[in-house]
């Protein structure tokens, strides 16, 4: 009888969380998986269909592939290299970004996070850029563009060093305790914000597809709310279904001669047949250490990617293989790809991981990867200003 009066007020029984297979397979201990997001769809653990899942992967990898041709573009030919050195460039970029995500989201922070490229080491590489330019010791362009290349690497192997004993010696995590959201909110919304500028100028060089870019992207996010069939599809796949339509817009403005008669500029940025990346790129190039010859360490060059190494600190062994494979910029996390997880709600680890695969593929053939670095960079600069404006706002 007394028994029976305490099971009554006992509270009832909580049902155990759901458990969930580690990575490591199916014989390893169980555990559960990580806190759901209410604002994300998919969260760290849970995972879309296959199909799914390799169109939004495909979708990250298309994000990032703007930020590398944006600056591949802009510092090879200040190097002295050609069209096909811009192509084998970006090449080793993406190769160096695929490893770097795969292993951040595989055994660093484990967590949905896409590393490309970074505008951070563009000033310290201009500087190795300008020490070189007027030097007459070179017996052609090439070279100089080879020697600068090898002062790259050589500066991003021993500044990586900074990094790796930040992590190590756990710094960056005892400064992390100081860190509260009167902190943070201003931090992320400077990078979101801050970015417009690099943004909107480079939409501004082709605007007849440019602003239906932004337009249309910003349009889909209303045209979610009319049907629910719409939602579904608009909400993960809006990006790619705009770039493809403003792509096709762009190919017919070129094939009908709207730009013949432009300026150099004009034709650079607008129409689909100026990158020159398809012509050049090799079919198949298997990307390996020092691709670019042995490493030139100078001082001065080393304590300039210095600062870069510190801006993204936490991020020491990635840069280390940026070195090591002739990245010509250090790669950190993807401020466009945070703004894509903001916008699809999906942050799915298998999603990321699955766009390393796309990374890596179009790294080592060389020609189908050229084809969608065709892509006009003003259709990406929209699409930037959409998905930083998603990140400030986050904050």
């Amino acid at each position: 009888m007394f028994e029976t009066v305490n099971q009554q007020h006992l509270p009832p029984p909580v049902a155990p969380p759901p458990m969930q297979q580690p990575l490591g397979g199916a014989k390893g201990p169980l555990y559960g998986p990580s806190e759901q997001l209410l604002q994300l769809h998919y969260c760290i653990h849970s995972n879309p269909s296959w199909p799914r899942a390799v169109l939004l992967g495909f979708q990250h990898y298309i994000v990032m592939l703007g930020t590398t041709v944006m600056i591949a573009t802009y510092l090879v030919p200040r190097m002295g290299g050609t069209h096909g050195d811009k192509a084998r460039v970006i090449q080793a970029l993406l190769f160096a970004s695929g490893i770097n995500t795969l292993f951040q989201t595989w055994i660093g922070t484990r967590l949905p996070t896409v590393m490309g490229p970074s505008f951070s080491y563009v000033l310290p590489v201009l500087s190795i850029i300008k020490d070189y330019f007027d030097n007459n010791n070179f017996t052609s362009e090439h070279e100089r563009f080879l020697h600068t290349m090898r002062t790259i690497q050589g500066s991003l192997i021993v500044s990586s060093i900074i990094n790796i004993l930040i992590g190590y010696l756990k710094v960056w995590g005892k400064f992390t305790r100081l860190f509260s959201p009167i902190v943070i909110v201003p931090v992320v919304c400077v990078v979101g914000l801050g970015r417009f500028a690099m943004g909107f100028p480079q939409l501004a060089n082709c605007v007849e597809i440019g602003l239906p870019m932004l337009i249309l992207l910003v349009a889909c996010q209303n045209l979610m709310r009319i049907h629910p069939v719409a939602h579904a599809v608009l909400e993960k796949f809006a990006l790619l279904i705009c770039i493809g339509l403003v792509w096709a817009y762009a190919a017919i403005l070129t094939v009908a001669g709207s730009y013949n008669n432009a300026k150099a500029d004009t034709q650079q940025n607008c129409r689909v047949d100026r990158s020159y990346l398809l012509e050049s790129a090799p079919w198949i190039k298997v990307q390996y250490p020092f691709q670019w010859g042995t490493p030139i360490f100078r001082a001065s060059h080393v304590f300039g990617m210095f600062g870069a190494a510190l801006v993204t600190s936490a991020e020491g062994i990635g840069q280390l293989f940026d070195g090591l494979f002739g990245a010509v910029v250090g790669t950190s996390a993807s401020v466009e790809n945070v703004g894509l997880l903001g916008l699809t709600h999906v942050g799915s680890r298998r999603v990321v991981q699955m766009s390393t695969g796309f990374m890596i593929f179009f790294s080592i053939f060389g020609k189908f990867g050229a084809f969608f670095a065709m892509i006009p960079l003003p259709i990406f600069a929209a699409m930037y200003c959409v998905l930083w404006g998603i990140v400030g706002e986050s904050s």
